[in-house]
């Protein structure tokens, strides 16, 4: 039969593929996020007062609030690669969390900043070197995502290239959170947004043309 003959033919360069397990995938991610962390730790980049500030409601809020963020952003990314899965629901998940992290914040703001104008606060030159280190350890983490959802076959390729950067984001601002040594949660909120607006950005052009390829 012609479509006999056909199908064989179509099929005879194909390789068998391995099974997606997106919990050993998650475990890759966090992973590479784990030896960024303790990369950083072992140069001593740790904010030297850590273990007095460890246990103050602005870091538990910083700490806990970004590592919620990551964890839900990464499971979000993971499961956009599946055909069946719409990144729809991830992401407005963790724009909540964002929100809700933001308005949490609100609460936990130092005593000493009262004082302070609104750009005393954002500390412009220091806030752009905190965004730039945040984007530049979320690179090799997109760069993964990138490999990783590549391996899937995700049906929205621009929404999951919108959650990766999103992962890659949230696990970096989470990974440098342990050496920022600035106590406001406005400078966090401003800043950490920048670099997320870059790295999502940059997700969102390049993870989809990389993935018609």
């Amino acid at each position: 039969m012609l479509s006999d003959a056909l199908i064989l033919d179509l099929s005879a360069n194909l390789a068998p593929v391995r099974r997606r397990r997106p919990s050993r995938e998650i475990a890759l991610l966090l992973a590479l996020g784990g030896g960024e962390l303790a990369l950083l730790l072992g140069l001593g980049l740790m904010r030297p007062d850590m273990g007095r500030m460890i246990a103050t409601p602005y870091m538990l809020w910083k700490l806990c609030g970004l590592a919620l963020l990551a964890g839900a952003a990464c499971i979000g990314a993971i499961r956009s690669f599946a055909p069946t899965v719409r990144p729809r629901a991830g992401l407005m998940v963790v724009f909540a969390l964002a929100v809700a992290m933001m308005i949490a914040g609100a609460f936990v703001t130092p005593g000493h900043y009262g004082g302070q104008t609104w750009l005393d606060r954002l500390a412009p030159l220091q806030g752009m070197l905190c965004s730039t280190s945040i984007v530049v350890l979320s690179l090799p983490l997109m760069a993964m995502l990138s490999v990783l959802m590549h391996r899937g076959a995700p049906t929205h390729p621009q929404g999951s290239a919108l959650a990766s950067g999103l992962a890659a984001i949230t696990l970096g601002a989470f990974i440098f959170a342990f050496c920022c040594r600035v106590n406001d949660p406005l400078y966090i909120a401003v800043w950490y947004s920048v670099a997320c607006a870059v790295v999502t950005s940059m997700a969102r052009w390049l993870l989809p043309r990389r993935f018609r390829l």
